[in-house]
């Protein structure tokens, strides 16, 4: 990624979503089967970055492995990765698949693509995989990227953010 490409990344990470304080309400199943809520996971006093993707997606298959090492780096300090597969119920072997291929050690939920249930995310119409949202430890909605975001990305916002979401 060009320095000018990092540059716009960054001033789109922090063009202001403060409005948004509300920790989404969107049930979901594990990939076992067992109902989940999103709310169970943001807003408990870490970061949590939510990754939208789906098993063909191009950008999701050369790119999204990178976010277990963010979630490894993060998970016992300041910060976890969600994932969000949107492959459906019916192409849950599929997402499992892409799982296992990419070594992915964050949990994920499944849901279908629907984009009534992804704008439940808070900021806005859905466009398309991957997308993350970067909720604040209080739980506030802090940035949404759509497209590839990288570790040092989300590191480098995380910092440049006061903690807390505020």
């Amino acid at each position: 990624m060009s320095i000018v490409q990092r540059w716009l990344f960054i001033c789109a990470m922090l063009y202001p979503l403060a409005g948004i304080a509300a920790v989404p309400d969107i049930p979901m199943k594990t990939l076992d089967g067992e109902e989940h809520n999103v709310n169970e996971y943001i807003g408990k006093g870490k970061w949590v970055v939510v990754a939208i993707w789906a098993h063909d997606c191009p950008i999701c298959n050369a790119e999204l492995y990178q976010m277990s090492f963010f979630h490894d780096d993060h998970k016992d300090k300041d910060a976890i990765v969600l994932g969000v597969s949107i492959d459906g119920w019916k192409n849950k072997a599929k997402a499992e698949a892409f799982i296992e291929r990419h070594s992915i050690d964050f949990p994920n939920l499944i849901t279908e693509p629907d984009a009534r249930i992804l704008a439940g995310f808070g900021a806005g119409p859905f466009i398309g995989t991957p997308t993350f949202y970067i909720y604040a430890p209080d739980g506030s909605l802090a940035a949404q990227s759509i497209g590839p975001t990288s570790q040092e990305d989300l590191e480098r916002f995380m910092s440049m953010y006061p903690a807390g979401g505020k």
